[in-house]
């Protein structure tokens, strides 16, 4: 078991259940439905890369290293990709411009996509 992965994972699922409660409550009465569902996608992803963290945090078959590397590319890609979902789907109430970070979510996607493959391909080599 990897004691900071689990961490970093239940940190970033607790964070997902936190936005997921915001979105469902608070955010209905002040974006319309299309930034809402927007707004949600990002919720689902962060949760899926937390319970994918967990899995990979807590298995004793993935080296280190392959943790490591796909800790990092998870974390940026919720970073990235719910992040600037999050932002972006918040436009119409925020008092400044966000759509200049747009470029932001596929690269949050590519990083997501990068440890998916890492992840694929180490644990196929092993023995």
């Amino acid at each position: 078991m990897d004691k900071k992965i689990v961490i970093t994972a239940a940190i970033i699922a607790c964070l997902a259940v936190v936005f997921g409660a915001f979105g469902a409550h608070a955010l209905k009465e002040l974006i319309n439905q299309e930034a809402l569902a927007t707004f949600e996608v990002g919720v689902r992803y962060q949760m899926y890369h937390a319970l994918a963290l967990l899995f990979i945090g807590l298995s004793t078959a993935i080296p280190t290293k392959t943790k490591k590397h796909v800790t990092f590319c998870f974390v940026f890609g919720v970073f990235l990709f719910s992040g600037s979902i999050y932002l972006l789907s918040l436009k119409e109430i925020m008092p400044f411009a966000v759509s200049k970070i747009a470029f932001l979510t596929p690269i949050g996607g590519l990083f997501f996509i990068v440890g998916w493959i890492l992840l694929v391909l180490r644990v196929w080599k092993l023995k």
